[in-house]
């Protein structure tokens, strides 16, 4: 059991950590910093669902909404890193920002778990909504492509190619380091379109149109989208490059 303890302030009185300090709604500190009445109070009531599976439904994208965000805004903050080169920096918000990804990834597998009849009854009551229309997704198709010109920028800057990056590594630490924290967030954005096109195709089926009159099988085509394709290209140069010097 945790006991609360107060303690003397400068003026001799006892400090009541049992009251809240903070302004705001919630009879706790905690309840008011994180404005946990508007956050639980996002979500449809029992009277107003359709089904009950739209707790589940609206839980997992809101809360796919808030990482997103924070995925693009460590985005945004490591592009102006890079644009210092300080790349140790840039490094860890991107590690944060592709961990991030990988939490959305994960909890879709909630949504697997819902009925595809019952799930009818929910995509009812969703208009045209669509996950074209995902505010924390648009951010980070905006933010992603200046990072990857940031990064190409600096390559250039030092008077190398990718290849030199990655063929002389040692010598170009922090660049390889930074080249393949950018094939990660890539990697991330690939495996969560996969995910979410498998969850797509798992609940109301591949061969159907979805809510925003879009064909399901259209999900499938983006899957190998990439936003830093010489990235992947590179793989090619370097495993050809090795060939022909090993029959040389």
């Amino acid at each position: 059991m945790l006991f609360r303890v107060g303690n003397a302030n400068a003026a001799g009185e006892i400090e009541d950590y049992s009251e809240p300090i903070l302004p705001g709604d919630g009879t706790s500190d905690y309840e008011r910093y994180l404005r946990t009445d508007e956050l639980l109070a996002l979500q449809k009531t029992p009277a107003e669902q359709a089904h009950r599976d739209e707790l589940l439904f609206q839980t997992v994208h809101q809360s796919s909404e808030l990482w997103l965000k924070h995925a693009a805004v460590e985005v945004e903050e490591a592009t102006a890193l890079v644009e210092r080169e300080e790349l140790a920096g840039a490094l860890r918000l991107l590690r944060r920002s592709a961990l991030g990804l990988r939490l959305i990834i994960d909890q879709l597998d909630m949504l697997e778990q819902m009925s595809p009849w019952e799930y009818q009854e929910v995509r009812a009551v969703l208009g045209h909504g669509s996950g074209f229309d995902s505010p924390g997704f648009r951010r980070m198709r905006a933010a992603v492509p200046a990072l990857g010109q940031s990064f190409s920028a600096l390559v250039r800057k030092r008077g190398l190619t990718l290849e030199d990056v990655y063929v002389h590594g040692r010598e170009h630490e922090d660049l390889y380091q930074l080249a393949e924290a950018l094939t990660e967030l890539d990697e991330r954005l690939m495996l969560w379109r996969v995910r979410h096109y498998k969850v797509v195709a798992r609940i109301i089926g591949d061969e159907v149109v979805g809510t925003q009159g879009t064909p399901v099988e259209l999900l499938g085509g983006l899957i190998k989208q990439t936003f830093f394709p010489e990235l992947w290209a590179v793989r090619n140069k370097l495993t050809s490059r090795a060939i022909d010097e090993s029959s040389s």
